[in-house]
């Protein structure tokens, strides 16, 4: 079989949620850390994101992680990182959504926040992406991409006023995580979901700056274990569990997407079609700004269509006892 090709940077959490999920799948692939130089060779028609998926059979390059993780279950049965069952399967898209979504502005905000941070992750970033750059060059380099993302950090809603709710989610995510985080264990049985994956993504850039490293180091090393094993799972088999046979943090998971994530997108969409330029809203009982993202629109969207065509015993009951349904009928 052809080799897939990656390009992806080790910085980027959908860069290393596509890797790990072709690890898991045993798919045969090249990891390539992307450069200006290469980007300028492979243009294509798609927005200048990473990761980028080239298939081996043509050539085309295809980007965003969902879409590229749903067309490689479409080309390739075995392995599967999608539960058989529909109820499960759902919950797990749901929740991989919210770690796309909302872990990534704890990622967003622990990356850019502190200074000690700031001077770690951009450094890390130029390094990777500019072979050959040392010494002052590298360090202009660091600085002028440590500036720009300081300066994008409202735009996704890293703001003085949201850091207590982002970081009171990050530590209530870590709690939900470390009560299953054990070897060979993941939120829909003993192999990894694409949930798992979403969650990893983020995970895995938190556990390598700085300040979130040392959070779960301390605080819940099960969970820094866990992420760095999901990094290369290709050795692991394992079942999926029964919808009878939900673990509690399944559960968990879904009130923490009721609390945090849901109101947050019913809020964001709200605000759009009504033409608003900031959303605003209250989580946890307290305030949370930023302005209005088009893309989670569409993540909404995309949720309650999919509930909408799922039919299944017992996913609206789970949904409607975590606090979820509401927000996505």
């Amino acid at each position: 079989m052809k080799r897939y090709q990656l390009y992806g940077g080790g910085g980027s959490p959908y860069s290393q949620k596509m890797r790990a999920i072709l690890h898991f799948r045993r798919l045969p692939f090249d990891w390539i850390q992307i450069t200006p130089a290469i980007r300028a060779e492979i243009k294509h028609d798609g927005p200048p994101v990473i990761p980028i998926l080239r298939l081996p059979e043509d050539g085309s390059l295809h980007v965003d992680s969902t879409p590229l993780a749903m067309m490689l279950e479409d080309r390739h049965s075995a392995r599967s990182i999608q539960p058989t069952d529909p109820t499960i399967g759902y919950l797990s898209l749901l929740i991989e959504d919210m770690a796309d979504e909302w872990v990534t502005k704890m990622m967003f905000h622990y990356r850019w926040d502190l200074e000690i941070d700031q001077e770690y992750s951009s450094r890390q970033i130029i390094s990777d992406n500019t072979p050959g750059l040392r010494g002052e060059a590298l360090a202009k380099a660091a600085r002028a991409i440590r500036d720009r993302q300081v300066s994008r950090m409202p735009l996704v809603g890293c703001t003085p006023q949201n850091k207590p709710i982002i970081e009171q989610s990050f530590h209530e995510l870590l709690a939900i995580v470390d009560s299953f985080a054990t070897r060979d264990e993941y939120l829909f049985g003993t192999r990894p979901s694409l949930a798992d994956f979403g969650l990893f993504g983020q995970l895995k850039t938190l556990a390598s700056d700085h300040t979130p490293m040392m959070i779960m180091r301390t605080t819940v090393p099960s969970v820094y274990d866990w992420v760095r094993r999901l990094e290369d799972s290709s050795g692991i088999e394992g079942q999926w569990h029964s919808i009878a046979d939900l673990r509690p943090a399944v559960e968990d998971m879904l009130r923490f997407c009721a609390t945090y994530y849901l109101p947050f997108l019913q809020a964001n969409a709200h605000a759009y079609a009504n033409g608003k330029e900031e959303v605003a809203l209250f989580l946890a009982g307290q305030p949370y700004a930023q302005p209005t993202f088009k893309y989670q629109v569409k993540c909404y969207s995309r949720l309650k269509a999919l509930l909408a065509s799922t039919n299944t015993p017992g996913l609206r009951d789970v949904l409607r006892d975590t606090g979820c349904l509401s927000f996505l009928e």
